[in-house]
């Protein structure tokens, strides 16, 4: 991984190596392709060993993602300040909470253009009393003075209006984007096979797995040739669900496939992705991927998942939390005639490929960046 000081350098700063993997490569490589050299700061995961083909200066960042220690958090800042004294960014692109709030403060102190990107607002509403107000005021802080904020949904963006996060430049753009070649139109299952439902995530409470769990008791009573499969790591501070999915898949319920490298080829022989999500999402890339790949979707009617489908024409929609209507929605999806799940898979494929490409959110970059840097 090289640097070249005579090129103009982009930092992109977020706290998972997934994150760079699964939803930035194409602006990196974009980026790149216009002659910046590229900066990635983010946890050493192993993602990013499936980019060694991309040039990068790359910097281990620890971030402890879910703590609240105001010691750990400062030498957070202190981390990127030193990082930005090294090797002098001209602009800096910061996702998730964490870099968001610290790369941005960081950035302000040395006057370096900064673009954030709200990847969801959930966590934080959910907050109350000290805490929520704290996390706002860091938001405000850390928003003052960026470039441009790039908001992933309507409602997050309406809502950072609504409390004045926002002061200047900002714009809405679909999410992630999903890149349709990648994610191609996989051949649908035939009706003789397994019924196979997939959820595809990270396992914690407020992605709604206990939800996807309940259901998937409810439903395997009753139907027998029906798999759920649960796929992604388990967040680190959650891990009693280690124990509860190894009981759960000994009694035949779910399938714990762990965490994957390419989730495509389990996609592929799905009927159906499920994304109970419960607090929203920045843009659920999960249901972008699957309905890109002809999938039909079930999920929950909060932001950041309500837009990636169509009720009734490519997936179905459930009230949040609420097991029983996420039952009566899979009912009617196992229910349908093959073809007719087919039929949704291919409009999902269709609607994603015009509304969520990914070259829409690199192109909306790539004017921002190079409006920066000229």
């Amino acid at each position: 991984m090289s640097y070249n000081s005579n090129k103009k350098l982009i930092a992109l700063l977020t706290n998972h190596d997934d994150d760079v993997y699964c939803f930035r490569k194409e602006l990196i490589e974009g980026l790149i392709n216009e002659g910046y050299e590229m900066l990635i700061s983010c946890p050493y995961g192993e993602k990013l060993e499936l980019m060694k083909d991309i040039k990068f200066v790359y910097v281990d960042t620890k971030i402890d993602r879910r703590g609240t220690n105001i010691f750990t958090d400062f030498k957070l800042i202190m981390h990127y300040l030193n990082v930005y004294k090294k090797y002098k960014p001209a602009v800096i692109l910061t996702y998730t909470a964490k870099p968001n709030v610290y790369a941005s403060i960081a950035a302000s102190w040395l006057r370096i253009p900064y673009i954030n990107n709200v990847t969801g607002l959930g966590s934080v509403i959910k907050k109350e009393g000290i805490m929520k107000k704290f996390i706002m005021f860091l938001f405000k802080k850390a928003f003052k003075k960026s470039s441009c904020i790039f908001f992933q949904n309507q409602e997050n963006m309406e809502l950072a209006e609504a409390v004045g996060l926002v002061n200047g430049e900002y714009e809405l753009i679909p999410g992630s984007g999903v890149n349709t070649e990648r994610f191609p139109l996989q051949p649908y299952p035939v009706d003789s096979e397994p019924f196979v439902f997939n959820y595809i995530g990270r396992v914690l409470k407020d992605k709604g797995v206990d939800d996807y769990i309940a259901a998937a008791k409810i439903i395997k009573s009753k139907y027998k040739n029906v798999e759920f499969n649960i796929i992604g790591f388990i967040e680190p501070t959650e891990m009693h669900y280690a124990a509860e999915l190894k009981d759960l898949q000994d009694q035949g319920v779910v399938i714990y496939r762990g965490s994957q490298r390419d989730v495509k080829p389990f996609i592929a022989r799905s009927h159906c992705t499920i994304h109970p999500s419960t607090y929203g999402e920045g843009m659920s890339n999960v249901l972008l991927e699957s309905a890109s790949s002809g999938r039909p979707l079930i999920t929950t009617d909060v932001a950041g998942c309500r837009e990636t489908l169509e009720d009734k024409v490519t997936g179905f929609m459930y009230r949040a939390g609420e097991v029983n209507d996420l039952v009566k929605k899979i009912e009617l999806f196992i229910n349908l005639k093959n073809e007719e799940r087919e039929k949704m898979g291919l409009s999902g494929r269709n609607r994603v490929s015009e509304l969520f490409s990914r070259d829409i959110v690199v192109e909306a970059y790539l004017k921002k960046i190079q409006s920066l840097t000229r």
